[in-house]
């Protein structure tokens, strides 16, 4: 069935070049210009090359979810997630999320688990975020290793407690929603 939905849709459009228009710390800005092989008609487009992200939705042993808040450039705001970053190259997602949760948080799981993955907004990104889920988490001694610009609230909240905030608001965050849908799925 899925097939057959693939193949009615409307045709690929035909990439007819590609080029850096400017190069930042954590990704680039690229065009592409597109030709659609039925008309003919052309566009440049513009997106964003970036590398794939992954977020960790971390469960202490009493069964509480491991929230940051942190300040977004973005929205101008301050935001409710799950702690998560850039998957370094080569680095597998899952050991990514292991490592960003030690560094945002503090806390340590001894091993996770893959639970999906989305394309966190195929319009203007390429890249994909992992979400990682990491059972019986404690926190360690040796503390956070936050990046240079990082600065975040740490919270062990309810499970009850995110849902309700999701439902709220409180978290916006697509990724982190992404995130608690997953968990939902999988693990519940």
């Amino acid at each position: 069935m899925a097939d057959s939905v693939e193949q009615s849709g409307p045709p690929r459009w035909d990439l007819l070049d590609d080029k850096l228009l400017r190069a930042c710390r954590v990704w680039d800005l690229r065009a592409r210009r597109y030709r659609h092989p039925e008309n003919g008609t052309e566009g440049e487009f513009y997106y964003i090359d970036s590398r794939d992200w992954v977020i960790v939705v971390a469960r202490t042993p009493s069964g509480e979810l491991i929230l940051v808040r942190q300040f977004r450039w973005g929205s101008d705001e301050l935001s409710w997630e799950f702690p998560g970053g850039i998957i370094d190259a080569g680095e597998d997602p899952v050991e990514a999320g292991l490592r960003e949760l030690r560094e945002e948080t503090g806390y340590v799981a001894q091993s996770g688990r893959l639970i999906g993955h989305c394309k966190p907004n195929p319009a203007i990104l390429n890249n994909h975020c992992h979400i990682v889920f990491a059972d019986n988490v404690e926190l360690a001694e040796s503390g956070t290793e936050w990046d240079e610009h990082e600065e975040m609230e740490i919270r062990v909240i309810p499970e009850a407690q995110v849902v309700q905030w999701a439902r709220e608001f409180k978290i916006g965050h697509a990724l982190a929603l992404t995130g608690l849908f997953y968990y939902q799925l999988a693990v519940r």
